[in-house]
């Protein structure tokens, strides 16, 4: 697992952790979370993906995310920094919104825990610190939704 670090993180970035049991073995959930390309079916934020790099998957992947979250529209630059084959998929964002992420697995007995974790930080015109600490319930009850979906991929409703 190759990982690297984001310059300038500080107390003055939105933390946010989210997590969900599906009822579906890792392997399954890895399958579909490893296609980088679909991840804009499911998280309710992401409008569409670019790939900025030859690659699709693994360390050193770039794509730009076009996200919308109400009236504010950004191109999410990314960079995959970790790929943990089956476990993990880190990171860094590298736009106009700054800082890094997490997506792990568990295995459980019957069902598979993901733990989708960020810290963010946002530029001045965005609202700086304020920003930050205001976006941190919304980004919160977003990626809860984006989470509920990507369960619905593996149990129907």
């Amino acid at each position: 697992c190759q990982r690297t670090r984001s310059p300038g993180l500080n107390r003055s970035m939105s933390r946010i952790r989210v997590a969900i049991r599906i009822a579906a073995q890792p392997a399954e959930v890895w399958a579909d979370l490893a296609e980088i390309s679909r991840h804009a079916e499911w998280m309710r934020d992401a409008v569409a993906l670019t790939f900025t790099s030859a690659s699709s998957r693994g360390v050193g992947t770039t794509f730009d995310c076009l996200t919308q979250i109400g009236p504010i529209r950004l191109t999410d630059r990314m960079e995959i920094t970790a790929w943990d084959e089956g476990r993990s998929i880190g990171v860094r964002h590298v736009g106009i919104v700054t800082g890094e992420g997490t997506i792990r697995l568990r295995s459980g007995r019957r069902h598979t825990r993901v733990t989708w974790s960020e810290r963010l930080a946002f530029p001045w015109y965005l609202g700086g610190p304020v920003g930050a600490w205001v976006a941190a319930p919304a980004l919160t009850w977003v990626w809860r939704g984006s989470m509920r979906n990507l369960r619905r991929r593996f149990e129907p409703t």
